[in-house]
């Protein structure tokens, strides 16, 4: 496989395998190749150092069902998101840990006395990804799953449904509730830093 042809110029054989077909380790090879590096960064942000036991749990259960795939429903993709996200949930209380101690670093960041170090702090993206980090814990796990696949794995609408096995209607839906939450919650985070000046 060439680095182009990694690098998201896939044809649509290439996003639906045959995985049924006479040489299934030559294709998971170049499933691997083609989705490891970016299934592995989703799944740091989600769960941190399990990410690679994660993965290669990941491909290790794609193989084994291999079978059930199919290429007429989704694409390989969606399918190993879908296998990624379903081992997730048996990690959930890990993820929620986390983002709970990032809101925690969050609060006490913005209770800096020092108004330069304020400052500093307000433009700085970690923690404005620390303060999401609350909100994101106070989702419904489904929710979360629909807004992380979107936002950090990339995934479309589509994708996300198919992942998840949902219709795509109920992923704009959750999307819809989660953005409007989200824009809510840093309304009022952005109200009290101010009211605290």
């Amino acid at each position: 496989m060439t680095s182009e042809h990694a690098g998201g110029g896939a044809t649509a054989a290439d996003d639906r395998p045959d995985l049924a077909g006479p040489h299934p380790s030559w294709l998971f090879g170049q499933l691997f190749d083609r989705h490891s590096r970016p299934l592995h960064r989703y799944l740091a942000r989600r769960v941190g150092d399990l990410a690679d036991d994660l993965v290669g749990e990941t491909f290790l259960i794609a193989f084994q069902t291999r079978a059930g795939y199919d290429p007429g429903r989704g694409t390989a993709r969606s399918w190993l998101y879908g296998i990624a996200t379903n081992l997730l949930r048996r990690h959930v209380r890990q993820e929620v840990r986390g983002l709970r101690a990032a809101a925690r670093a969050a609060g006490s960041a913005a209770g800096v006395e020092d108004h330069g170090a304020r400052v500093a702090a307000e433009v700085d993206a970690s923690t404005r990804a620390r303060l999401l980090a609350g909100a994101l814990v106070e989702l419904d796990p489904g929710d979360r799953d629909v807004l992380l696949l979107t936002s950090w794995a990339g995934l479309d609408s589509n994708e996300v449904a198919e992942a998840l096995g949902i219709p795509v209607g109920t992923v704009r839906s959750r999307l819809h509730r989660v953005r409007r939450r989200l824009r809510a919650h840093a309304s009022t985070t952005e109200h009290t830093r101010s009211g605290d000046e």
